[in-house]
């Protein structure tokens, strides 16, 4: 899906505040502290709560395989101040379901409210479009989960409506609402000059 550029861990996206990098074996405590914050975890459907160390490191090693094969970018979230940190993660994989690939994300609490997910969203689906040459986005946001929304709507994502699924980490089914953004509604909101954001 993604491209040899992007297949080496020297890779990086920079933005105004922040450095999307790979993760690194390093960065499993952060994430384990962060990510494993009762009010990050919930707001997902892939972090369990407790979050576990050993799958956070198998999580990142598969992060760094799937890179590499370019099956899909996983980056570590980093402020520019300072870039061996990790603040948050977004990643981008294949959604069979809507032939397409699928975007998430997740911030931990204390940099909530700055607009940095936001912005790390916005850098991935620039890198989808731009460097995999992608078709269609899509992403859920939890129906609890309002901020989630307004970063996707702030990137240009559209509703599509609202699915209950099972989700397996929490052994429940979960509400959230379904999004959609495709290659012509990128380009006409953004144009095709994202692909400067990379270093």
């Amino acid at each position: 899906m993604f491209p040899d550029l992007t297949r080496d861990d020297v890779f990086r996206i920079e933005t105004r505040s922040l450095w999307l990098r790979w993760p690194r074996a390093k960065d499993v405590d952060a994430i384990v502290r962060l990510a494993g914050d009762r009010s990050v975890a919930e707001m997902t459907a892939r972090i369990r709560h407790p979050i576990d160390r050993m799958e956070t490191e198998t999580f990142v090693l598969e992060a760094r395989r799937c890179n590499a094969a370019g099956e899909g970018l996983a980056m570590a979230v980093s402020l520019r101040s300072d870039p061996d940190g990790l603040v948050g993660f977004v990643g981008i994989r294949a959604d069979a379901a809507t032939e397409g690939a699928r975007l998430g994300y997740w911030l931990g609490r204390p940099f909530w409210g700055r607009g940095l997910a936001t912005e790390a969203a916005e850098a991935m689906v620039h890198a989808y479009f731009a460097y995999a040459g992608g078709s269609v986005l899509s992403a859920d946001a939890r129906v609890e989960n309002p901020a989630s929304r307004r970063v996707l709507e702030k990137v240009g994502f559209v509703r599509t409506g609202t699915a209950t699924d099972f989700v397996p980490v929490r052994g429940c089914d979960l509400t959230s609402d379904r999004f959609r953004l495709d290659r012509a509604a990128w380009s006409a909101r953004f144009g095709v000059s994202g692909c400067d954001r990379a270093a």
